[in-house]
């Protein structure tokens, strides 16, 4: 997990800036629904927040799974490592 550490890193960044919630809280195995206090507003600024970081969509459905912080690092990742040969086959036909 340590070469994944600047994304967990950005995640809990910009989730304590968003849910004013000390980085020091945000332990892989607490809950993050309990954390940071969400209701179902708060998911819907949660979704906006990772799509404007990591550049990709979110489907409601995709956060059922989700109940710990290693939970949403998980997904998070997955995500950003399953985008990023799209984005580099699109950069090389942008430059070619």
């Amino acid at each position: 997990m340590k070469q994944h550490q600047p994304i967990i890193d950005k995640i809990n960044g910009f989730l304590s800036e968003e849910f004013e919630v000390d980085t020091g809280r945000m332990l892989p195995e607490a809950n993050i629904r309990q954390t940071l206090d969400l209701d179902s507003l708060d998911y819907i600024d949660l979704v906006v927040v990772v799509e404007n970081n990591f550049s990709f969509k979110v489907k409601p459905e995709d956060f059922l799974q989700i109940i710990s912080f290693q939970d949403f690092y998980t997904y998070i990742i997955s995500r950003v490592q399953s985008k990023e040969p799209i984005d580099a086959a699109m950069a090389g036909q942008v430059q070619g």
